[in-house]
């Protein structure tokens, strides 16, 4: 039932974080997996780590063109596509009266219509074999407000309304679209939250019930799950990956 060998993944922002703690456990359980993402040095040991015919595809997620053509070359070269993790993701941590009009965009487009341009890709594909799997990458601020990320919280919402958009959509079609959200977890990025934000990570500890901060290996069983023919009647979820943060009063 999690199996997953023959499928072929594409994981956006697959070569670091959150997406490679995702690309892990979708070659684990047998796929094939495109890591598509801007770094090409990090993509190449990101491929390599993974193996199992895993390859290493540079991609601009902003950018009609650049997905259309990783979508292409990932049917040319593995011959199906199977599973789209939309990963890809930038923050940047400014009150909404200091965001300029570029850097809003910038944010919305990177995580939000890089989502939309993939999907979109992707989708014609999954309904010519009969089906498959879109996993979506919110987060907390899907739910939560924060003073410090307007943009990126605006962003991280938008997931939430247009997968369960596409998750209506494209039922009849045998592709279930949900969401992973996940709460604060150890990488590059919220490194840099610990930086900027005064006492975080003791508030984080403080909230969590798990009393620990997530690992990017917390998301492999969950991808494998949501990609796998487990979760074949689930579509339109938001599932939280957070330690019990979101219930924590």
């Amino acid at each position: 039932m999690f199996e997953l060998n023959g499928k072929v993944a594409i994981v956006t922002g697959g070569n670091g974080g959150i997406g490679l703690g995702i690309a892990r456990g979708l070659a684990g359980a047998g796929a094939r997996v495109v890591v598509a993402a801007r770094n090409r040095a990090k993509s190449a040991a990101a491929r390599d780590e993974l193996g199992a015919g895993a390859l290493a595809i540079d991609v601009d997620v902003t950018s009609e063109t650049s997905v259309a053509a990783l979508v292409r070359e990932t049917i040319e070269q593995c011959g199906r596509l199977d599973i789209l993790v939309n990963n890809a993701g930038i923050n940047i941590r400014k009150p909404p009266e200091e965001v300029s009009l570029a850097e809003w965009r910038e944010v919305l487009d990177t995580n939000l219509t890089s989502a939309y341009l993939s999907s979109h890709a992707a989708f014609p594909e999954m309904k010519k074999a009969g089906g498959g799997k879109i996993l979506n990458i919110g987060s907390m601020l899907s739910i939560f407000g924060a003073g410090f990320a307007p943009a990126y919280a605006a962003s991280k919402g938008g997931i939430v309304q247009f997968t369960k958009a596409c998750a209506s959509a494209w039922a009849k079609d045998n592709v279930q679209v949900n969401a992973i959200l996940p709460g604060w977890i150890d990488t590059q990025l919220t490194r840099k939250a610990r930086e900027q934000i005064a006492g975080l990570h003791e508030s984080v500890l403080r909230r969590t019930p798990a009393g620990r901060w997530g690992e990017i290996d917390d998301f492999r069983g969950i991808a494998v799950f949501l990609a796998s023919s487990a979760s074949d009647f689930i579509t339109g979820a938001t599932i939280t990956v957070d330690g019990g943060y979101s219930i924590q009063a």
